[in-house]
């Protein structure tokens, strides 16, 4: 990829990231970029794999959950810090992508396996595809969280997922007909804390992305493999609240 573009998009990242609570425009973001408005739109897509205005919803949620975990400050203060002015619509959208409300998040920072399955214990309508693969990562002994998204931003509840105790196989039961994006996360031992801030160079974090898929009406398995790598400051923030599902799990099989 082009130097000059990534570095034009990490420059509009880190006005993101500084000025979250602003409302950051198209405009503004493109003059960052020193790109025009059209032109900068088609590349941030391109090397993120969000619009501006969706990785900057992120950039937002990432924020309001470190705040709801290191600060005791009102869910309407944090709402207005993190570019919010009606503290029912952010804590709509934060519910949605995060899997828990605020005012939960604050009090258990994480989704329990139990959640997850109540949210694949309903059954999808029409036909369904298994889909299995491997999941790849250096971080050999370490839990590997993978589910099947509509979008490239880890964030909602999966279509199927598998929650496996190391890197290796997988299966995921049950994904409806559809386009999905098959996207992994592992996190360091006794690190999770680095799901509340950007990436940092310290290998903390590790995601992978496969998609998009087409799943079909023919009922065949399919096979898609995912490799981890480290999280660059470039990939969409990850929303969903997995945080000790990732640290401490049973010794039960992997879900789907």
């Amino acid at each position: 990829m082009d130097d000059v573009i990534e570095r034009a998009v990490m420059r509009v990242i880190e006005s993101m990231q500084e000025n979250h609570g602003e409302p950051l425009t198209i405009d503004d973001m493109a003059r960052t970029a020193m790109f025009s408005k059209f032109h900068f739109s088609r590349v941030f897509q391109r090397v993120t794999g969000l619009s501006p205005g969706r990785f900057l919803s992120a950039v937002r949620l990432r924020e309001a959950k470190r705040l709801l975990a290191v600060t005791s400050l009102s869910i309407t203060n944090i709402s207005h810090q993190v570019g919010y002015s009606s503290v029912g619509t952010f804590s709509s959208r934060f519910t949605q992508s995060v899997g828990l409300s605020p005012s939960r998040y604050r009090q258990l920072m994480s989704i329990t396996e139990q959640d997850l399955r109540d949210g694949a214990a309903r059954r999808p309508e029409g036909r369904t595809v298994t889909v299995h693969g491997t999941a790849v990562s250096p971080m050999a002994e370490r839990p590997v969280f993978v589910g099947m998204f509509p979008g490239q931003i880890l964030e909602g509840r999966p279509a199927s997922y598998d929650l496996i105790r190391r890197p290796g196989p997988f299966v995921l039961r049950e994904v409806p007909e559809g386009r999905w994006y098959l996207l992994a996360q592992s996190v360091a031992e006794s690190r999770e804390d680095a799901i509340h801030y950007p990436p940092n160079g310290d290998n903390a974090l590790w995601i992978g992305r496969h998609g998009p898929i087409a799943v079909g009406s023919n009922g065949a398995t399919q096979r898609a493999d995912v490799r981890l790598q480290p999280m660059r400051s470039l990939d969409p923030p990850v929303l969903l609240a997995l945080r000790d599902l990732l640290s401490t799990w049973d010794d039960g099989e992997g879900r789907g």
